[in-house]
């Protein structure tokens, strides 16, 4: 636990005992220790004598002990009863089954107790309340005092205990950003915002601490792309691919698309167009909701690759996403003479020579090269890994490089987890595909919608999908819906005259594309999953999406669930069940009615739920931000143009340099 300081006597050496446990919480230095971040704080911070407390407050009182003993119940529990006397009267404390209380608290010991005052017996009394044994600066008790994330074993008053004496360590630690982007942004020093998130005097200097810490965090986040950023286009060189607009191939494709490209796409083909001319290679992100058209967007490019002389490569992170990419690219340009391939784990078609190559992380193979490799498109770029990304591009001549992604993302956002891409935005719906028509069906309601969806299959000749959070029931989630139970209960109570399959994440590949396989053939009139469909699956047929406990999913999830319908010409619907009271929850599911663009309800939930993953910005285990929250926007810009003016003259400032070097060797900063 190296943290280049000067430590004269670590307070550390029990720690190695706790160590497998503290990976758990991703502490495995003293850095680490110093940005385990509280989750909330409790208010201890009203300190009164004995005499004047008040029946039903939260209060903290300086004692000393008069008596303590232990008393044995049958059930060989233990109950620890002490009175505490400050000079002002008497308080009469109880703890449960902690008899080493008893030796730790001997009379005449002064000791600080926080908790809520009670009357029991017509005394004054404390139930469990926090202590600490005399010292000149409370830390768990008398103050606003730290609450931090645990694990089994790691307590929080051990944490805050370790990282009060971090912080001792650390008392002349240096301001590495300069002055005038303090000013300019109204931070707090840095020494002092390390002292101050863990151990405020107030919310308010907390709050402060914290937005100085995430300032950080983005600032560096941004500095970090910036620097990718120019390495990518100074180092490496790619192939230029160049094509007229009006080239006599690219305008016969346009005319025989069985659709007109929306505005959006049009936009984005000109923007990748643009890039692949260039000898530094492209690397952008086409962002785009579920059914806005990514695929063809991404095929006209492969196609223009084609024309060139060059092949291009799709990666996808599952064999139904796959499987489904290269039966849309081979229906629209084989007829154009393109040679499409296929690769995943159970299948491969046409790979001794090809133009375009299709697969999952089969195409990652040593077995599969590359004459020409000139294109790179990653689909779901959030599924696959750094090293992933990097290793299917060496593969080629300094590939350009496409990501693409269906999670909706506010723009705002985007362009800053994503500062090292240029990003293009899908926000327009093909024409002519229909609205999905939702509704939030309360548990009264229930009943009478298995009723309408049973008319809807057989009365239409169509199908649906009926989601459920978990596979099996669990002990702590009795009252959330499983696939397997719900699936056998729907099979015999509620739908015994159709046909029902079930597709869960723990089936094999072939079992997934088995059942996938005879919903897509009409076998099954309802699929009865967990949220593995959320991605990648096409059934023109299926016009009812059932999704259960719909308040557990966050509303880009719930979109992209909504979007595996509504892919044919039948008006298709979906149907948010939910037994949840909150008002939170309550707001969020009528919104899914109202709102059908994807950045949109990002937007919403941001404000609603607050960021948690929603964004899925945590890969191989790591997470992207862990002080900063996305929902900060104004706070994201501020980074941003901070960034921006630093990160060409970034030689005249060694301290950011330096700062930055610690924290990405210690893992806390994005690489």
């Amino acid at each position: 636990m190296d943290f280049n300081l000067p430590v004269k006597k670590s307070p550390f050496r029990s720690i190695k005992l706790y160590a497998s446990r503290l990976e758990k919480l991703h502490i495995s230095t003293h850095l680490d220790f110093i940005y385990h971040m509280p989750s909330r704080y409790e208010d201890f911070s009203h300190i009164a004598p004995v005499a004047n407390i008040q029946v039903g407050e939260i209060v903290t009182i300086h004692a000393n002990v008069i008596d303590a003993k232990t008393s044995y119940l049958r059930n060989r529990k233990s109950i620890q009863r002490a009175t505490f006397s400050d000079g002002t009267g008497s308080i009469f404390v109880t703890w449960f089954n902690q008899p080493y209380l008893v030796k730790q608290l001997p009379v005449g010991t002064s000791v600080w107790l926080s908790g809520r005052a009670d009357i029991f017996n017509k005394k004054l009394t404390m139930q469990s309340p926090d202590y600490e044994i005399e010292t000149s600066e409370p830390i768990h008790t008398g103050r606003l005092v730290p609450i931090y994330p645990e694990t089994y074993g790691v307590s929080s008053k051990w944490l805050r205990r370790q990282i009060h004496s971090l912080l001792k360590e650390i008392e002349n630690e240096k301001e590495f950003l300069p002055p005038y982007l303090l000013k300019e942004n109204n931070l707090m020093e840095y020494p002092l915002s390390l002292q101050k998130i863990h151990f405020p005097l107030s919310l308010e200097e907390s709050n402060k601490a914290r937005q100085r810490l995430a300032f950080d965090e983005l600032f560096f986040l941004q500095v970090s792309a910036l620097h990718r950023k120019r390495e990518w286009k100074s180092v490496q060189k790619s192939v230029s691919l160049t094509v007229s607009k009006h080239h006599e191939k690219l305008e016969k494709l346009y005319n025989s698309l069985p659709f007109t490209l929306t505005n959006a796409q049009k936009k984005a083909v000109e923007d990748i167009c643009s890039d692949i001319a260039k000898r530094s290679p492209m690397n952008r992100l086409l962002e785009g909701d579920v059914g806005s058209g990514k695929t063809v967007v991404a095929g006209i490019a492969m196609y223009i690759t084609f024309l060139n002389g060059y092949q291009s490569v799709l990666m996808a992170p599952t064999e139904i996403l796959a499987m489904q990419h290269f039966q849309t690219i081979e229906r629209l340009f084989t007829p154009f003479g393109v040679r499409i391939g296929l690769a995943t784990g159970s299948k491969k078609i046409q790979l001794d020579d090809f133009d375009v190559l299709i697969g999952t992380h089969a195409l990652l193979s040593e077995k599969i090269q590359f004459k020409k490799l000139a294109f790179v498109i990653i689909d779901e770029q959030q599924r696959f890994g750094v090293s992933q990304r990097a290793l299917i591009r060496k593969k080629g001549i300094s590939a350009h490089l496409l990501t693409m992604t269906a999670t909706p993302i506010p723009r705002t956002i985007a362009l800053t987890m994503y500062g090292d891409l240029d990003v293009s935005f899908l926000d327009e719906l093909p024409k002519g595909r229909q609205e999905i028509k939702t509704w939030f069906v309360p548990k009264d309601k229930r009943e009478a919608a298995y009723r309408w969806i049973e008319q809807q299959i057989t009365k239409e000749k169509s199908q649906a999908f009926i989601i459920c959070p978990f596979i099996e029931t669990s002990e702590s989630m009795q009252t959330v819906k499983a696939a397997s139970v719900e699936f056998a209960r729907l099979k015999k109570d509620i739908f015994p005259n159709l046909t029902l399959g079930l597709l869960h994440g723990n089936l094999k590949a072939k079992e997934k594309d088995e059942v996938l396989r005879n919903f897509n053939n009409k076998v099954f009139d309802i699929l009865v999953a967990t949220p593995v469909v959320e991605v990648g699956i096409d059934i023109p047929n299926a016009t009812i999406m059932m999704i259960e406990a719909a308040e557990r999913f966050g509303l880009s999830q719930l979109h992209q669930l909504r979007g595996r319908v509504g892919r044919g010409k039948k008006q298709s619907y979906c149907l948010l069940f939910s037994d949840a009271f909150s008002k939170t929850s309550y707001a969020r599911l009528k919104a899914m009615e109202k709102l059908h663009i994807g950045a949109e309800l990002a937007e919403l939930d941001l404000r609603l739920r607050g960021p948690g993953s929603i964004y899925g910005t945590e890969q191989s285990g790591k997470t992207l931000l862990k002080i900063a929250t996305f929902s900060d926007t104004f706070l994201l810009q501020k980074a941003k143009i901070a960034a921006e003016q630093i990160f060409p003259n970034m030689e005249e400032f060694p301290e950011i340099r330096g700062k930055m070097k610690q924290l990405q060797t210690q893992d806390i900063s994005p690489d």
